[in-house]
């Protein structure tokens, strides 16, 4: 397996390129099979969570043409409505070819999924959803197995939480479902919205995108479209909190109006990092201290602090002055970066669903596991700011999320390669 070997302690400096968002680039990819019609998408990030859903709808008899950061996907009638589980496994997004599947063909047969054990994650509230428009369910030797007697139906639908995957799942269903369809406490993440756009291109007939209550009118037939995938704002934020820990000053480009505008307000909190618009698909971000201040904060469905920030803010905190909480209230295991964290010498606590940390004036370089894929990149993160050598194994988890990151971070003064396994 590969590893990331880090020499910590230097400032970050220089540009780096936001690639596109792996978590609208995933339901969108997903959203092909709803048509006959070519899907052409750019701004696909390479990543192996992207790679296995291709594989994905390949084998569900999609037709892939993949060029640099641009993919066709022309979806053709299934032999077999199947998403088995060794394609299912590595990934949780692979539960989202369910609705399209359903609302389609009638009927499918797509494996628990797999994923980052970050929780449980339950599916019944996908399941609940899909049952107040007609689908019958059963599971068998770790399938879901559903079917619809005809149609989907259009229902009202109220989701007990504020669940992402979910509310992509019904809205790309209802998009062929008969009648209309309403998504009551519908997640508001701006991936969603980016779903909603590409499939509002296709020919859906869908209202309320960004607010707790989607309308989704269902029409007969979709169609093929040109879309353009949204930049990453976890990706984002995840350097932005480098630059943080390290100091240094680097420029964040290729992203977007709406994406700055979520970076600026969600790092407004944190004083001793400046972040100033350049224009519609750059933002400069700089940070001179070497010792910034602690905080406390409780991770909240979008607009709130993102759970996918979650272990990048710890591991910065570990260096800040005095005494930072951090509350986890998405997801109730999300916390096994922290181990990892105490062995490169920080003071820090889990309470519950609190992680507790005590700045201290240094972290020192160790030989770390990675866990999950935004607690890897929370380890870089720690590695860049220790002193010493930190060698990151597993990185494979990295690679599902985050693409190239040692060699974007290589560029703006980082000590940090990979070494192959």
């Amino acid at each position: 397996m590969d590893k990331i070997e880090i020499f910590g302690g230097k400032p970050l400096v220089g540009t780096i390129s936001i690639s596109g968002a792996k978590n609208a680039a995933l339901p969108i990819m997903a959203a092909s099979l709803l048509t006959n019609n070519e899907i052409k998408l750019s701004n696909i990030p390479n990543l192996s969570d992207i790679n296995s859903m291709l594989k994905l709808l390949k084998s569900l008899n999609s037709n892939i043409c993949k060029k640099s950061e641009k993919v066709i996907i022309k979806s053709q009638k299934p032999k077999s409505n199947f998403a088995s589980y060794e394609l299912v496994r590595k990934m949780r997004a692979s539960f989202l070819v369910l609705g399209p599947l359903l609302s389609r063909y009638g009927e499918a047969k797509v494996s628990l999924p797999g994923g980052c054990a970050i929780g449980a994650r339950p599916i019944d509230i996908h399941l609940k959803g899909f049952e107040k428009m007609g689908v019958n369910f059963e599971i068998k030797d770790g399938y879901v197995i559903g079917k619809v007697k005809k149609n989907l139906k259009g229902a009202q639908i109220s989701l007990p939480f504020k669940s992402v995957g979910a509310t992509e799942n019904l809205l790309m269903a209802a998009t062929l479902a008969e009648g209309k369809t309403i998504i009551v406490n519908a997640a508001q993440e701006p991936e969603i919205i980016d779903l909603g756009r590409c499939l509002k291109l296709m020919g859906a007939k869908v209202s309320g995108l960004g607010t707790s209550k989607i309308i989704i009118s269902g029409v007969k037939k979709l169609m093929g479209c040109n879309y353009k995938i949204m930049p990453d704002r976890i990706e984002a934020g995840t350097y932005l909190f480098a630059v943080l820990g390290c100091s240094g000053s680097v420029e964040l480009v290729n992203l977007n109006n709406e994406v700055i505008q979520n970076l600026i307000d969600t790092f407004a909190q944190f004083k001793d990092l400046d972040l100033v618009k350049k224009n519609n698909t750059s933002i400069f971000v700089k940070s001179s201290k070497k010792i910034f201040e602690s905080v406390n904060i409780k991770t909240l469905p979008f607009p709130g602090f993102p759970t996918d920030l979650q272990a990048q803010l710890s591991a910065v905190m570990t260096r800040a002055k005095g005494t930072s909480i951090i509350e986890e209230s998405i997801f109730e295991n999300r916390f096994m970066h922290v181990a990892e964290l105490r062995r490169m010498g920080a003071n820090i606590l889990i309470k519950g669903s609190r992680v507790i940390i005590k700045g201290k004036k240094k972290i020192f370089g160790a030989q770390l596991m990675a866990t999950d894929l935004r607690a890897s990149s929370s380890l870089i993160i720690a590695g860049l700011m220790a002193e010493g050598k930190t060698t990151i194994n597993r990185v494979y988890h990295l690679d599902r999320g985050y693409e190239k990151i040692e060699k974007k971070l290589s560029k703006c003064n980082a000590n940090i390669k990979r070494i192959k396994g």
